[in-house]
């Protein structure tokens, strides 16, 4: 896939080896289409002549089979299964990091958890009303066993199997791990810490190997896990199922040293912190605008962890954030709990005989999507570095903020300067430097409301930041840009106010 960072690299280039983007958390749903939902399940045990008030003995049937095979793999494999009896006793990924210490790296079977938790469960009921038996869904807890094992193609990754049906599997791998067993098989040195690449010989190559992620063979790879680890799904008619849970994509930029993006990355993080708002998260994920109806979780989040400083930006089940990592990657990461908030052209079937069309519609949620996905979050990861691009400057330089204060000329008229004491001249500037105006460009009506201006005024404003070089017009459309020099003016004459100005007048007053 193409990327579009530019504008960041080109900020960064004498500091950075190079950009790499690629998944990094990406988790699946295993389910069996002949038990999946409560109806299929009632008909796949009437199908076997079973009762519906049986539907306990018969699962018991399947439990112990699923416990039986947990404990020859382990014993063949030589390993202990781990009960947990505590949840939040430990974590698992800091346990299996213990133990592939010592036994190394090489592909198989790590490690082996049980623990009881939530599932879902289905309980026979008999309706008077109707004179019929049905099975309902409900919240039950069942031992699940968590597979560890390290793939050749994979890396690390680990299959969740529950005991009880109707057996909804769980698998996570992680796409950097995925890259690094790709790179070692085209011996290209790399060097990946804590699930990053701070160094990679060749990052053209590794970006190649990136996009050329491969759902067809992960689907062979999952149903293979799935015949060892859960072999009763052998037993329906259908084969499991797998959907997308959670993905996430990463673009990393890579510096040569910490101390460069250590003086990039705290200007950069506080401006973005003060600039982003929600319509602004909208558009980074895609939303042309939004909606007054949206109702779920929207907003941005700062938070300081033990490797550093995150940035998030979250609307319903996705969100996209910003971090560095080891003090030598810059990370920008777009992630959802559900594919279907992202829209994009397919091909819909109709339920009305069959009839198809071509139109945007929800990402589906079959793991054929994931390429899909990784077109939709790289864009998204895209708009958010050209937003961040506009806003970024290290250095506050007095100097580009008296350049538009002062008075410019044209046909022998002035026209006065720009004052960021004020206030319209203030609003003028924060609604330029809005998310989707630095990606869509604005024109005269999208500023009126923002501003509180009518038409005509705000046509006088364009002209003054036209004539100062800030923005410029697209040829025979009514819609502005800022220019590159507007970018840097305007975010530098914003950071020297809130940095430089009011602290001074603060502390004189």
């Amino acid at each position: 896939m193409e990327q579009t960072m530019d504008s960041l690299v080109e900020r960064y280039k004498e500091h950075i080896q190079g950009t790499l983007s690629c998944f990094d958390r990406v988790v699946l749903s295993g389910t069996l289409p002949d038990i999946c939902y409560p109806g299929a399940m009632a008909a796949h045990l009437r199908e076997l002549n079973i009762r519906l008030f049986d539907f306990p003995a018969w699962a018991n049937t399947l439990r112990d089979e699923l416990r039986e095979n947990a404990q020859v793999i382990a014993k063949e494999a030589g390993v202990q299964i781990e009960f947990i009896a505590k949840k939040g006793a430990f974590r698992k990924e800091a346990r299996i990091k213990q133990i592939i210490k010592q036994r190394g790296d090489h592909p198989g079977l790590v490690h082996i958890f049980s623990a009881m938790e939530r599932c879902t469960a289905y309980q026979p009921w008999y309706d008077k009303s109707t004179g019929r038996t049905e099975l309902k869904t409900r919240e039950g807890k069942c031992l699940h066993y968590y597979f560890y094992c390290i793939d050749a193609e994979l890396g690390l990754c680990y299959l969740r199997v529950p005991t009880w049906a109707p057996f909804r599997l769980q698998f996570y791998f992680n796409g950097h791990q995925w890259l690094a067993r790709q790179l070692e098989n085209q011996n290209v040195a790399f060097t990946l810490i804590d699930n990053a690449f701070v160094s990679i010989d060749d990052f053209e190559r590794a970006q190649q190997l990136s996009d050329s992620f491969n759902p067809k063979r992960l689907h062979q790879i999952l149903d293979r896990y799935a015949s060892i680890f859960c072999p009763i799904a052998e037993w329906f008619r259908t084969p499991v199922r797998w959907t997308i849970m959670q993905v996430e994509y990463a673009t990393d930029l890579v510096f040569r040293r910490r101390e460069d993006l250590k003086r990039f990355y705290d200007p950069l993080i506080r401006t973005a912190l003060c600039s982003i708002k929600a319509e602004n998260v909208a558009k980074f994920l895609g939303r042309t605008r939004l909606s007054q109806n949206f109702a779920g979780e929207l907003g941005s989040d700062l938070g300081t962890r033990v490797e550093g400083t995150r940035l998030k930006h979250m609307m319903a089940n996705s969100s996209i954030k910003m971090y560095d990592k080891l003090g030598l990657v810059l990370r920008l990461e777009t992630t959802t709990n559900d594919v279907r908030f992202f829209y994009h052209y397919r091909t819909v079937v109709h339920r009305d005989g069959g009839r198809s069309s071509t139109k945007v519609a929800p990402v589906l949620k079959t793991i054929y999507s994931l390429g899909t996905m990784a077109r939709l979050l790289l864009a998204a990861n895209d708009r958010y570095s050209s937003f961040l691009a506009a806003l970024d400057q290290p250095d506050v330089n007095p100097a580009v903020v008296y350049k538009i204060a002062r008075p410019v000329r044209k046909n022998n008229r002035s026209y006065r300067g720009f004052n960021l004491f004020c206030g319209i001249d203030l609003s003028v500037f924060l609604a330029v430097v809005r998310g989707e105006f630095t990606i869509s460009g604005f024109r005269n009506r999208d500023l009126q409301p923002l501003l509180a201006q009518t038409g005509q005024q705000v046509s006088r404003l364009l002209t003054r930041l036209r004539l100062h070089g800030l923005i410029k017009k697209v040829a025979r459309r009514h819609k502005y840009y800022m220019t590159s020099l507007g970018k840097r003016v305007i975010a530098c004459a914003l950071r020297f106010m809130s940095e430089c100005i009011v602290p001074t007048l603060a502390q004189l007053g």
